[in-house]
């Protein structure tokens, strides 16, 4: 799988995107477009797709820098966060332990603004575990779930049928799957043999039934600041899905 996810440059970005403030993406002083003040919180508004019931085990994979996994935690006894990225895991890690990373938001050319990101007080880091893991490859010591998010992750596996193919295990009888890509099909992640030959939902469909009823369709926006003037402006396709007792 490709390093860029453990460059400084993307964590500061994903530290910005989960937890950076409407005014420290969007500063006051322009006028920004309401699409791009409604692409905010997505890491928060994936999760918010579950259920409100509390359940003991969730599973965020693809985690990144956490906050889908600290917002799941409101809901579950326990709460755990993957992701390919070395550089992510350490952050999310260190989130949970209560401490606040310093970071740099770029500008422009070498100027940056430094900031800081933290979790909220009400957060219970005790509830949550982050470890370093390939999403294909999870090990049966992993158990199963009573709700698994996987937000932008699917369009960046060498061999995303490997995760579809192992959800039905993971996720238990009755537990919610919440599945959200933005379907960016690229060879530098996914060899093109490996692409959906349908459309992303249809393929999902083939997939995920019988093992799954689909709950929802949704399109969810979402926002990554670069610089002060570039950012990427994104539509996720969410779908959320209920475990069968049985297939």
């Amino acid at each position: 799988m490709s390093a860029v996810y453990e460059s400084e440059k993307l964590l500061a970005e994903y530290l910005l995107f989960h937890f950076g403030t409407a005014d420290e993406i969007l500063p006051g002083d322009r006028t920004w477009p309401t699409g791009m003040r409604e692409a905010l919180d997505f890491a928060i508004r994936t999760p918010g797709h579950f259920s409100s019931t509390v359940v003991k085990r969730g599973l965020d994979l693809g985690c990144a820098v956490g906050r889908s996994a600290f917002e799941m935690s409101a809901n579950c006894d326990e709460v755990i966060g993957i992701d390919f990225s070395h550089a992510f895991i350490r952050a999310a890690e260190a989130l949970r332990k209560g401490e606040s990373l310093a970071f740099n938001r770029r500008e422009e050319a070498t100027i940056s603004t430094r900031l800081q990101a933290r979790i909220s007080n009400d957060i219970d880091g005790n509830k949550l575990r982050f470890f370093q893991g390939d999403a294909m490859n999870l090990p049966e010591s992993t158990g199963s779930f009573d709700r698994v998010h996987a937000a932008n992750l699917l369009c960046r596996l060498p061999e995303p049928k490997r995760l579809l193919d192992r959800l039905p295990s993971l996720v238990n009888a009755g537990g919610e799957l919440v599945l959200a890509t933005p379907c960016t099909w690229l060879e530098e992640f996914t060899p093109q043999e490996n692409w959906p030959i349908t459309g992303t939902f249809e393929w999902l469909q083939q997939a995920l039934t019988p093992a799954f009823t689909l709950l929802r369709r949704v399109e969810e926006p979402f926002l990554i600041r670069e610089t002060a003037r570039k950012f990427q402006w994104t539509t996720s396709l969410v779908t959320v899905w209920q475990r069968g007792a049985q297939g």
